[in-house]
């Protein structure tokens, strides 16, 4: 959108000129070396005594360091298409980008520091970003999207609520939060690739849109809905087990028969598209694993928390950044050959750590080689997009 003079943008450097330059780039950047300072500490060649501990350090960078930092780049991008007017760029967008990059520091360096002092540069990226985001809503007076600001402060919250748990020393206060973190974040994914995967499906194969029904969206994403409150409000540990499970395959099954609709099979000559069709149908198996676990199955409750995670989210964020660092830098949607490596690489790095605990030898070994294939595949995005994201847009227009 030609929405800005021209003249000013080259006086800002590229890549403080959309949120999604810095956020996708460094995001990626910390995604990889927090995955391998992870898997190093796991094998003991490395010691780590971060924010809170270990474990505690990876769960909560990998969704609010790495998952926050695509979806605050994403909105404060898409708000400007949605809205016509100018997005955060310049010094506003260098500024929450220092913000960001400090939290990351102080939760890797800060374990001997004053907890409240790390929490807090923690807890403000989110909130500034809603803040961002939302004035240039109000600002175009538009409503429709408005939502998404009580989201990123209901991430907050969920946010708080894992500090909380490392300062009052109270785990299940962080294992609430986080879990209440994941299943907010599968239920916006949904939502948003209930929006545009029928789109960018009809669009990249020259075949007729799939019309939405609307009975079955309200279905699939009610039922996420009711997950999600019921662990917020912690009443899913009061219902019966077997209650669960009927509530967690019913979302998976109506979540499934929604993206068969879209018909994947036509996707397969277009990586964009079936990278971002199979991350949507993690959901679905996170789903059906977290049915088997509370229906008494052998399986663990991790497993099923990294299909979500590593396999919804992961493979979800580095098809829509492939996909939005091309469209948003003015270059064709046809991503370099490397990035449909990189996609099969983080698919079955997925596959390896979510099969992990049914597969002969020792977990540790295949936790090992699914780390590598994530190191590599987020590696293949940072050196292929580091030039596109620091460079000004290929067809000359600010942004």
């Amino acid at each position: 959108m030609q929405i800005t003079d021209l003249q000013q943008e080259e006086a800002l450097k590229p890549l403080l000129r959309q949120a999604f330059r810095p956020l996708f780039l460094f995001g990626a950047l910390f995604s990889l070396l927090a995955m391998l300072l992870w898997g190093l500490a796991l094998s003991g060649l490395i010691a780590l005594q971060p924010y809170g501990d270990l474990l505690f350090w990876h769960q909560h960078e990998m969704l609010f360091g790495f998952v926050a930092a695509i979806i605050v780049g994403f909105l404060l991008t898409a708000v400007q298409n949605w809205t016509g007017l100018r997005a955060t760029h310049g010094g506003p967008l260098l500024w929450l980008t220092l913000v960001w990059l400090a939290a990351r520091a102080l939760m890797l360096f800060g374990g001997s520091l004053p907890g409240v002092l790390v929490a807090a540069v923690d807890l403000a990226f989110l909130p500034l970003a809603a803040l961002l985001f939302g004035r240039i809503l109000l600002k175009a007076g538009q409503s429709r999207n408005l939502f998404f600001v009580p989201l990123l402060l209901l991430l907050t919250a969920c946010n708080a609520l894992m500090h909380a748990g490392v300062l009052l020393n109270q785990p299940l206060y962080s294992q609430h939060g986080m879990l209440n973190t994941i299943w907010l974040i599968t239920l916006v994914m949904a939502i948003v690739s209930g929006r545009v995967l029928p789109m960018f499906t009809a669009n990249g194969t020259q075949t007729p849109r799939i019309e939405a029904k609307p009975w079955l969206d309200k279905a699939a994403l009610g039922s996420l809905w009711l997950i999600f409150a019921l662990h917020f409000l912690l009443l899913s540990s009061w219902l019966p087990a077997n209650l669960m499970a009927l509530l967690y395959a019913a979302a998976a099954l109506l979540c499934f028969w929604r993206l068969l609709r879209v018909k994947i099979w036509l996707t397969f000559r277009v990586p964009l598209l079936w990278s971002l069709h199979i991350a949507c149908y993690f959901i679905p198996v996170g789903l059906m694993l977290f049915a088997g676990k509370a229906a008494g199955l052998a399986v663990s409750q991790s497993t099923a928390i990294h299909a979500l995670t590593a396999g919804a989210m992961g493979v979800m964020i580095l098809a829509m950044m492939a996909r939005v660092s091309l469209g948003h830098t003015g270059r064709m949607l046809q991503p370099k050959p490397v990035m449909a490596a990189a996609f099969v690489l983080l698919i079955a790095a997925v596959l390896l750590r979510v099969l992990a605990q049914w597969l002969p030898g020792f977990a540790l070994y295949w936790y090992q080689l699914a780390i590598a294939g994530w190191v590599l595949a987020f590696g293949c995005y940072c050196l292929v997009y580091w030039p596109v994201l620091t460079t000004p847009r290929a067809d000359g227009r600010p942004g």
